[in-house]
Formats: structure tokens, C-alpha cells, sequence
């Protein structure tokens, strides 16, 4: 007889056609994002609707370029330079802050700790004003502080690296490391962080995501001269008239970076996922 543990892992035909399925139902949206930016904005309006790659692609994404008001290149490039600065400092010190709150002993730990969570339950959008008045106060309005500097330590960054350092790394790692007369320093950068780095993939990715799509805020504080990849996008779209053929095609290049991010890291993140859904 096959035991329950050994039937709960076994797929069956309906199991490959839901994950098919799911697989092509993820993937068409980009799919046809491709479509419409590599077609002519009228044979975009074409009954049946095209479903196969076109070859306008180029001129697509000249006019793109061209276009004054949208400043892509710079949208493009400020996005770079924010969501890699908060992708690396949200990791370094999630992991550093979630390392202390794990294995640290100190006074007020479960307070601060108890402190962050309690953030995490107040609404972005409700900070979003008195923020606004702060950078105009330090003279940020319309430069790249004003949407790096808010972000570079996030409470779900430090609360996600508590919750894993608290179970990949063992107490006794930590005393051999105080015994060779190793610094706290020292042994988060040697013995922690290398634990901690697939959580660290998933927190990059997610942190990476989550500021490269950011819109409201850079909206608030850049001028459209100075804008990010996003708020560029906003600019090709007009009241009475959007050629959609040119707003597909500047997204399908802005959707580029995370296809590579993914590519990259994709099986240390997957991994981290797994492993982090084991230990739980």
C-alpha cells in the first residue's frame, strides 16, 4: 500500500494542466505587452486583435525616445541608481538589525522589536504628506534623496531577516566565533550573513520590485525633468490621446531589469523560498 505522505507527493495529469495552465495564464500579459509594443498603432485596433510579434518595434521605441516630455533614458537611469541603493542597503541592514533582535541580548529588545512591527500596520499613503514637507525642508524636492534616503531601512526588511536568522543560525556558531575572539562585527559579516543569504535574495528581489514600480511617491517629489522609470511612463499617456504601441514598448525595455535581476538570482531566491517554507 502506498503510505499518505507518499500520495500527497505524487502529481497527477490534472496537476501538470494547472500548473500549465497557471504558467501561460503569468506569462501571456507579457506576452502581449510585446505584441502591441512591436505593432503600428493601427493594426493595433485590428478585429481579430494580433496575438503574433510585429516588427515595428524600432520606430516604436524611437518615437520614445524622442518624445521630450517623457525623458526615458533619465527615468531609466534614476530607476537604476534608487532600486539598486535601497535593494543593498535594505538587505545589509535588515540582515544586521535582524541578526541583533534573533541572537543579542539587550535591554529593550522585545520594545524596539515590538516598535517596528507596530510601523508596518500604518498606511504609506498617510506619511506621504508630512514626508513631502520634510524634503522640502532639507532642500530634496526634486533630487534623488528624496525617494532613496525614506527607504533605505524598511520594518518588513527586519522582520523578515529576524524570523530567519532567529532558526539558520545556531547559537553555538555564534559562541565558537566569540571564542576565536571574534568582534560582533566580524561575526555577522563571516558567519551570519552567508547564512542568512537566501532570505537575503528574496528580501533584494521583493525590496528591488517593490522600489523599481514605485509611483506615488516619485511622482510627489521629482519634476518631469528628473523622474523615474514610472512616472517617464505616465508622461506618454495624454487625456485624449494615448498611441499605446509607444507606451508598450517603453514597457516592455522597463520591464527588462527585473527579467535580468530574475535571471540572475532566480535559483538562489527560488531556493531561499524553499528553504525557508521547510524550516517553517
Amino acid at each position: 500500500m502506498i503510505s499518505a505522505s507518499k500520495r500527497l507527493w505524487r502529481t497527477s495529469p490534472l496537476t501538470y494542466l494547472a500548473l500549465v495552465l497557471a504558467t501561460l495564464l503569468s506569462i501571456y500579459p507579457f506576452y502581449y505587452m510585446v505584441v502591441i509594443g512591436t505593432r503600428t498603432l493601427d493594426s493595433i485596433n485590428d478585429v481579430p486583435p494580433p496575438v503574433t510579434p510585429g516588427g515595428a518595434f524600432t520606430d516604436n521605441f524611437g518615437r520614445v525616445l524622442d518624445n521630450e516630455a517623457a525623458n526615458f533614458l533619465t527615468g531609466m537611469m534614476n530607476s537604476i541608481i534608487v532600486a539598486s541603493v535601497v535593494t543593498v542597503s535594505v538587505v545589509l541592514t535588515g540582515s544586521l538589525a535582524g541578526f541583533a533582535f534573533a541572537k543579542l541580548r539587550f535591554r529593550g529588545r522585545n520594545v524596539l522589536l515590538l516598535s517596528i512591527i507596530v510601523t508596518m500596520m500604518i498606511p504609506t499613503q498617510l506619511g506621504i504628506l508630512p514626508l513631502w514637507g520634510m524634503m522640502q525642508t532639507l532642500g530634496w524636492y526634486d533630487t534623488l534623496y528624496a525617494v532613496t534616503v525614506p527607504f533605505l531601512v524598511t520594518a518588513f526588511g527586519v522582520f523578515m531577516m529576524r524570523q530567519y536568522a532567529s532558526q539558520a543560525v545556531s547559537d553555538e556558531l555564534i559562541e565558537a566565533g566569540r571564542i576565536d575572539g571574534a568582534s560582533t562585527l566580524r561575526i555577522y559579516w563571516n558567519i551570519v550573513l552567508p547564512a542568512l543569504r537566501p532570505a537575503a535574495g528574496v528580501l533584494g528581489l521583493l525590496t528591488f520590485m517593490e522600489t523599481w514600480n514605485s509611483f506615488l511617491w516619485p511622482y510627489a517629489v521629482l519634476t518631469p525633468e528628473n523622474p523615474t522609470l514610472q512616472v517617464s511612463l505616465s508622461f506618454l499617456s495624454y487625456a485624449y490621446y494615448t498611441d499605446y504601441s509607444q507606451v508598450f514598448a517603453a514597457t516592455a525595455v522597463g520591464t527588462l531589469p527585473l527579467v535580468i535581476v530574475f535571471l540572475l538570482f532566480g535559483r538562489q531566491i527560488i531556493g531561499g523560498i524553499m528553504e525557508g517554507a521547510v524550516k517553517s
